[in-house]
């Protein structure tokens, strides 16, 4: 058996956004149900794990289709519940000459950071509302304390299908309501569970498990070198974004939240190694976690390596901020550093502009600068 220290690394690639598959939904359909005829295995983690096909026959078929790095994922039309919208995914991992084809039910979900991502798992809190598992986990410090927090940016689904998640559901004029089948994908855990389960967590380890794997040998590519002072942010040698032959491709979007017209740019380190999205609205910008430019994905649909960052510096536009009154007694919620929140948010009062902070970091004032081409905030 071979050591890690002597596994091929996962290889790097470097390509456009990918659109659907130029086929109609009918033979999207028919493409899927002859995989299951000829003998592919269905899995599915919730309810239906015993009867995978109960979700195609619930009206849950595949409509859509997007290849990425040998990975095939299959979508249903998106639905939406209160708390979120998403879609039913099938997730097709490549297989060698002699395994079968496994199919993966899984969940992609669009997030209040205008993210796509894939749901790990999911519980009801004890008040009864959906929580949705975040991905893998840390064990941070905090005011004393040793406590387990999600590391969200392991459930981003790729950058490189970002894009046409998001142009299928600008396509639908109205989005179905949905309540129900949430559970029948998702495994449920107990209201106390952050950790997902190990079909997510596994293929991190195995890739991690090599030193060549790791990108900057698994340490933080950017950091604060004082904690509360924006303006003293750095990155590593290599790591920064270039913002004068690394941007990709620039997509527009739109938020209410964020008062209309956005621009998504994706901009490659100079280095090569990662890859980052910087979201430009009418008034704030910020960064997406950055993603490397590995090729391997895990049946969840989302790559099995991760970039290690302060997450200071990913900040959302808008990100919440309120008095917490179920504390006794009351205290303030806040991802936005402390001292740093701005106005409050005219769409959702639990959030504030976390303008003050982001416009002081060096890399934002760059993109500022030599993208949007503004004069300095």
């Amino acid at each position: 058996m071979k050591s890690s220290s002597i596994q091929t690394p996962i290889p790097t690639q470097i390509i456009p956004s990918v659109p659907c598959v130029s086929r109609s939904s009918s033979q999207i359909a028919r493409e899927f149900h002859a995989l299951l005829e000829s003998g592919a295995r269905f899995h599915a983690a919730g309810r239906a794990r015993r009867n995978p096909r109960r979700l195609l026959a619930a009206g849950y078929s595949p409509k859509h289709r997007l290849d990425l790095f040998g990975t095939r994922i299959y979508l249903s039309n998106v639905r939406q519940n209160p708390e979120l919208r998403f879609y039913v995914a099938y997730v097709l991992p490549p297989r060698s000459a002699r395994a079968r084809t496994d199919i993966y039910a899984r969940i992609f979900y669009k997030d209040l950071s205008l993210v796509w991502r894939t749901a790990s798992h999911m519980a009801y809190d004890h008040d009864g509302s959906l929580w949705i598992g975040k991905g893998d986990v840390r064990r941070v410090l905090q005011n004393g304390y040793e406590i387990v927090e999600s590391v969200e940016s392991t459930t981003d689904l790729p950058f490189e299908i970002q894009d046409a998640l998001e142009d299928r559901l600008k396509a639908l004029r109205r989005v179905p309501p949905d309540g129900s089948v949430l559970e029948l994908v998702l495994r449920r855990s107990p209201a106390d569970r952050i950790a997902p389960y190990d079909d997510f967590a596994r293929p991190r380890r195995i890739a991690a498990a090599s030193p060549r794997n790791r990108i900057n040998g698994g340490r933080s590519i950017a950091r604060f070198r004082r904690k509360t002072d924006p303006t003293s942010h750095e990155f590593v040698d290599g790591f920064e974004p270039d913002f004068t032959r690394g941007i990709l491709e620039v997509k527009a979007a739109r938020s209410r939240l964020y008062g209309g017209k956005l621009r998504r740019f994706r901009i490659l380190s100079r280095n090569r190694l990662i890859q980052f999205v910087f979201i430009a609205g009418p008034e704030q910008v910020w960064i997406i976690p950055p993603q490397a430019t590995t090729t391997e994905l895990s049946s969840y649909g989302v790559r099995t390596i991760d970039v290690v960052a302060d997450d200071d510096l990913f900040v959302s536009g808008w990100e919440y901020h309120y008095l917490d009154t179920e504390l006794d007694p009351p205290e303030i919620y806040s991802q936005i550093p402390d001292g740093y929140a701005g106005r409050p948010c005219p769409a959702d009062p639990n959030k504030a502009d976390a303008s003050p902070w982001l416009d002081q970091i060096p890399v934002i004032r760059a993109f500022r600068r030599k993208v949007l081409g503004q004069r300095r905030r």
